[in-house]
C-alpha cells in the first residue's frame, strides 16, 4: 500500500459537479492499493498516520501530530500510484490491485481511521473525481508499508 500525505489548510473532492468530501486542516492522502496489499498493510498504516510529526508547533518545528494539531484525513483512492513510467509513452498498471480487491481495502482503511476517532472523509472509488487542495509548506512524503 502507498500513500502520498499531503500537509493541507483545506481540501476537498468534487465528483460529477458534487463536492462529496471536504476538510479544513489536516492530511489528504492519496491511497494506492497494490497486488500483494493485505488488511495487514491498512492496519500498520492507519496506526502510523496519526502519529506523524508534521504538524507544526508553537515554535514553528514539526513537533505535532493530527490528534495534536486538531486535524482531520481526507482520503482519496488513487491506482495511479502503481503507474510504471519505465518503458514506452502509457504507463503500465500491472502493480495496482485489481478492482474487486482494491475497493474492500480501500473501505477497510477509511474504517480503520474512522474507528480511532479521527475526523475523516473519503473520496468515491473508481469514480472520476477532481481533487482541490491547499497545501501547507509545502509538506508531502511517501508512506508505504514495510509488511510486504
Amino acid at each position: 500500500m502507498r500513500l502520498v500525505i499531503q500537509r493541507i489548510i483545506h481540501a476537498r473532492v468534487v465528483s460529477e459537479g458534487k463536492v462529496v468530501a471536504e476538510i479544513a486542516s489536516g492530511m489528504l492522502i492519496l491511497a494506492g492499493i497494490g497486488r500483494s496489499d493485505s488488511y495487514a498493510e491498512a492496519q500498520y498504516l492507519s496506526k502510523r498516520v496519526p502519529e506523524l510529526r508534521i504538524f507544526k508547533d508553537d515554535a514553528g518545528k514539526m513537533n505535532l501530530n493530527l490528534k495534536q494539531a486538531n486535524g482531520s484525513l481526507l482520503l482519496v483512492p488513487n491506482f495511479t500510484l502503481y503507474g510504471d513510467c519505465s518503458r514506452g509513452r502509457r504507463p503500465g498498471f500491472d502493480a495496482a490491485a485489481r478492482p474487486e480487491i482494491a475497493k474492500p481495502l480501500f473501505d477497510y482503511l477509511v474504517s480503520l481511521f474512522m474507528n480511532n476517532n479521527i475526523p475523516t472523509e473519503s473520496g468515491i472509488f473508481g469514480a472520476d473525481m477532481q481533487v482541490e487542495l491547499i497545501n501547507d509548506g509545502p509538506v508531502t512524503f511517501v508512506l508505504e508499508s514495510p509488511l510486504r
